[in-house]
């Protein structure tokens, strides 16, 4: 890409006439994607249990990796040697990255913050890692993302109003010394506005990011332990207020209720470990709600996990025998489970797009919600 080519161009293609809820066109300097969308997570490079092109046949087009993890694993540099992140992994599609500021958040026990920037113990070695707004960036340049994340401090939903006011101010910062070390021709770079559960925080920490040339806008420290009520207050609130103009990022959340309620204040797109996690862990996503593979329920049916499903793992084996495959641990099981998750998310971000494209989001918000109940699935796939 030419430094003189924009990094990301996004289009309103459809829009809600009751809401603010849109569809668009996302296109990075690898293609162009439709929103809102969901991004798969492959934290280490890889979307977890599965090959890339399995992936993209699913019908994913954008996929997220971890800065913190790839920096301490393999490296950034031996990546870069090897011909970027896209090579390494053998991803043809997008690939947005974060900034390491959610493990600001997870890590808390083993990270000190300061101006600078963030030094971490690593997890896997005990060694030292610095991780400052700059060399976040480089790193990400280094991978090849073609979206960037700024640097921003995540801090916990209740670490008090003083607190997040201070951590607003650094992630703002953090965020112009970030846009001060891109280079020409490297990915789009998206600010992160934080605030936690103040609304009236959140509007001016919003206000000071959007005044400030980022392609794109996220909602982060969110989905951290406040409860998908609060959550949604502050969604609802917030994301109708950001740029119309730009693309709008509700970091690491991936219930589909609450999917469904972000697309509805107007964000574009999504990210979570949700479906390969559940996945690996026996919890399977179906229309009328979850079923968990492993319940006795499911030890003689030779039904597949969701009538009419095109997934591989539907349209090929029974929930006895995946049943089977989790109880004896086999990765056909569990590559199998992700298949599935991830086909019920591209399928059910394609229906939203549908539903707004055609202006019956309410209809469809009321069918999910009368027909996606997760204290039910058992009893009706039973």
């Amino acid at each position: 890409m030419s430094a003189s080519e924009p990094a990301l161009r996004f289009e309103i293609s459809a829009r809600e006439s009751s809401g603010p809820a849109r569809c668009g066109r996302l296109h990075t300097r690898r293609g162009t994607l439709e929103t809102p969308v969901f991004m798969p997570v492959g934290t280490a490079g890889a979307v977890k249990t599965l090959h890339p092109d399995e992936v993209q046949k699913l019908g994913f087009s954008l996929i997220l990796g971890n800065t913190y993890h790839l920096m301490l694993r393999p490296g950034a540099e031996r990546i870069a040697g090897l011909g970027g992140l896209h090579r390494f992994m053998g991803w043809t599609g997008s690939i947005l990255t974060d900034s390491g500021g959610y493990q600001v958040f997870s890590l808390q026990k083993i990270r000190h913050i300061r101006e600078e920037g963030v030094e971490f113990r690593s997890h896997i070695d005990g060694s030292t890692h610095f991780l400052s707004p700059e060399r976040a960036i480089d790193i990400q340049q280094k991978l090849g993302s073609d979206i960037m994340m700024a640097l921003d401090e995540c801090p916990p939903h209740d670490a008090g109003a003083a607190y997040h006011a201070a951590s607003c101010q650094r992630t703002t910062r953090w965020a112009a010394r970030c846009l001060a070390v891109r280079r020409p021709g490297s990915g789009a770079l998206f600010g992160i506005v934080q605030g936690g559960l103040d609304r009236v925080l959140r509007r001016a920490h919003l206000s000071e990011l959007a005044a400030m040339p980022f392609e794109g806008l996220a909602l982060g420290g969110l989905s951290v332990g406040e409860g998908p009520e609060r959550m949604a207050e502050v969604v609802s609130e917030i994301a109708p207020l950001m740029p119309a103009d730009r693309p709008r990022y509700l970091m690491g959340v991936g219930e589909p209720r609450d999917i469904l309620m972000a697309v509805r204040a107007g964000i574009d797109m999504f990210d979570c470990v949700l479906p390969t996690r559940n996945a690996r862990n026996g919890s399977l996503f179906t229309r009328q709600g979850r079923i968990q593979i492993r319940n006795s329920i499911h030890a003689g049916s030779d039904r597949p996990i969701e009538e009419g499903c095109g997934c591989p793992a539907c349209q090929r084996f029974s929930r006895a025998y995946l049943r089977h495959l989790f109880l004896s641990n086999e990765i056909l099981g569990h590559r199998l489970n992700t298949l599935h998750n991830l086909h019920f998310f591209a399928a059910f971000m394609a229906d939203i797009r549908r539903a707004i494209r055609e202006d019956r989001l309410e209809a469809f918000t009321s069918d999910f919600h009368r027909t996606f109940d997760s204290s039910r699935g058992e009893e009706r796939f039973g």
